[in-house]
């Protein structure tokens, strides 16, 4: 018997748990984020919401079995900087170098796009091998790396800052176009 295909859907506050169950790993065990605490289930919704609010939040799914996740935010707070987005993806920890996460940005990309995104930024803890491996074969570039940026699991943490560049055009851009607007059901955040 074989079994579904892959399916990449927008998250759901209602997928907080499932979702925490995959990234509660990562943040007991290791660098991959600065998180020292696990949220609860509250507080991942609440991020689920306030993301798709403005970008996109995306789940792969198997048979209604979410295998990872992936969203999107600003790569920084101030108005010059709404054209570049900083990715992160989290795929189950049994799953990995399944394609599951190059399925997830592939479709993370493809809606930055719409919303006329410029960039893509990931700030991956170093040393990643693994994770700077993912990210180039996607094409991004390694653009930095800052020394002792964080603290965790007893020793300092590098981070390196890889790139992405999605529209090539040096004119002015089109304006930034909120996750709802280019994708209706992302509205869901607003009824709770």
């Amino acid at each position: 018997m074989t079994s579904s295909p892959i399916a990449v859907r927008v998250a759901r506050p209602e997928d907080a748990a499932e979702l925490l169950s995959i990234y509660s790993w990562y943040v007991e065990n290791t660098t991959v984020t600065f998180e020292y605490d696990v949220p609860t289930v509250s507080e991942f919704e609440g991020r689920i919401r306030r993301t798709l609010r403005r970008y996109p939040y995306l789940v792969a799914e198997r048979d209604g079995e979410i295998l990872g996740y992936a969203y999107a935010g600003p790569f920084r707070e101030r108005v010059a900087y709404a054209w570049c987005c900083e990715a992160s993806v989290y795929v189950r920890r049994d799953l990995h170098r399944l394609g599951i996460g190059r399925m997830l940005y592939q479709e993370l990309e493809r809606y930055l796009r719409l919303q006329n995104a410029a960039s893509v930024d990931a700030c991956i803890s170093h040393p990643n091998k693994e994770s700077i491996k993912f990210h180039s074969s996607l094409d991004f570039e390694r653009v930095a790396r800052f020394s002792k940026c964080a603290f965790k699991m007893g020793r300092w943490v590098d981070v390196v800052w890889m790139q992405k560049i999605l529209q090539e055009s040096d004119a002015a851009p089109a304006p930034f176009r909120p996750f709802p607007e280019i994708c209706p059901e992302a509205e869901i955040t607003d009824r709770a």
